[in-house]
């Protein structure tokens, strides 16, 4: 893959707790990594579920393979232009070489 192709910006985060002053688990999201990325659109779909219309657009991102960005897996996520996406699949692409990732977001949320 031509290294120009890699020209947006994404997040990666991890979800991780603390404990607050009354012992209780307070989660949040972490910045596990942030990464150059080439973004292919693979899908946008608009479906009605109990009297609402969902609209989600479904990217195809490529990484450089990285050994934090190879600990992603479908719990984590990711941010791009400002839109947190859910990780639905992560490949790897040669040997070390890069990374794919599959990721959904609800389009009508910024």
């Amino acid at each position: 893959m031509d290294a120009g192709r890699l020209d947006r910006r994404i997040v990666l985060t991890r979800a991780s707790s603390t404990l607050n002053g009354f012992n209780e688990p307070v989660y949040s999201w972490a910045t596990l990594a942030t990464v150059w990325a080439q973004m292919v659109p693979v899908n946008d779909a608009e479906r009605m579920r109990a009297g609402e219309t969902l609209a989600n657009m479904q990217n195809r991102f490529t990484i450089r393979w990285s050994a934090t960005a190879a600990t992603v897996d479908p719990r984590d996520r990711l941010t791009f232009n400002g839109r947190d996406y859910d990780i639905n699949g992560v490949k790897l692409i040669g040997r070390n070489e890069y990374i794919e990732i599959t990721a959904t977001a609800r389009a009508e949320t910024p």
